[in-house]
């Protein structure tokens, strides 16, 4: 054999050793589907559970509530001060108030802690709803962006300080409060489907047990009764040949007591099952 046949047969051999083996497909029927990635501006991620209650278009402006004059104006101009004829804006006001109103200290409280958080959740959930409509909207995208964050630190300084506020508020505002994970981690494919195998096989194995006990307790009475017969024919072959006896009558009764109490069991089991199934 020469040079050329011997680096040749010692490449293949090298290659036949270091081939990729690791990347097979697996048999198993497992499907790992990747899980939808939620925006931060969404509720559900935000932590906003309750949407805005439904506004009347008809009710003033908050300037123009306890106008005298509006009252007995016109219905033309009357209506140039509802809310459902002017800008956004003034309906905005209109949600931050109402929520201010619930959490405020005092009537004149709009400075305190949850004020704030008042305020900055009608926002919130008033730009949610915008985004919902226009979701290219990327300036208002980013304003609800940083004022999410805003409110996740305020309520972060609230939860370290004052606690029994902290439920106090997330109740009255309907929130739920998502603190940052202590360590970060990326849900991978690989690691999933490790995952996944591992509850396939445990999930196997619990089959492959529960199959492999039905299997030996339907042996169960015909073990015992084999038993006893062995039991008391050994009995009566020692008292025949008249050699110490082993076997005692308190073994063949104990043994003739679990029969009966698995035969019981048993029939009760199936009085059950059928009465179960009955109704």
């Amino acid at each position: 054999m020469n040079a050329y046949n011997i680096s040749r047969l010692s490449y293949k051999i090298a290659t036949q050793q270091i081939a990729r083996n690791y990347a097979f497909k697996s048999d198993l029927k497992i499907k790992w589907v990747r899980p939808e990635k939620i925006p931060s501006i969404d509720p559900r991620k935000s932590g906003d559970c309750a949407k805005l209650p439904p506004v009347d278009p008809k009710e003033l402006i908050k300037e123009f509530r306890k106008s005298k004059e509006l009252e007995t104006a016109d219905q033309m101009v009357r209506s140039l001060f509802e809310l459902g004829n002017n800008p956004r804006h003034f309906t905005s006001a209109h949600y931050r108030d109402a929520f201010v109103k619930e959490v405020q200290r005092h009537r004149l409280d709009y400075g305190s802690m949850e004020a704030k958080l008042a305020r900055m959740t009608a926002t919130i959930r008033r730009f949610q709803e915008h985004m919902a409509q226009f979701p290219r909207d990327k300036g208002i995208k980013v304003q609800l962006k940083e004022l999410i964050e805003k409110r996740k630190k305020f309520l972060k300084y609230l939860r370290r300080w004052d606690y029994r506020r902290f439920e106090w508020i997330l109740e009255k505002l309907d929130l739920i409060y998502k603190p940052p994970p202590a360590k970060f981690h990326w849900i991978t494919r690989k690691e999933s489907l490790k995952k996944l195998t591992d509850i396939h096989c445990e999930k196997l194995r619990k089959e492959k047990l529960d199959e492999y006990r039905k299997t030996l307790e339907e042996q169960q009475i015909p073990f015992l009764e084999d038993a006893i017969k062995k039991l008391e024919f050994v009995r009566q072959e020692q008292l025949d040949l008249d050699i110490p006896v082993t076997v005692t009558l308190e073994n063949i009764d104990d043994y003739k007591k679990r029969l009966s109490e698995l035969k019981e069991l048993r029939e009760e089991t199936t009085k059950l099952k059928n009465e179960v199934g009955q109704l």
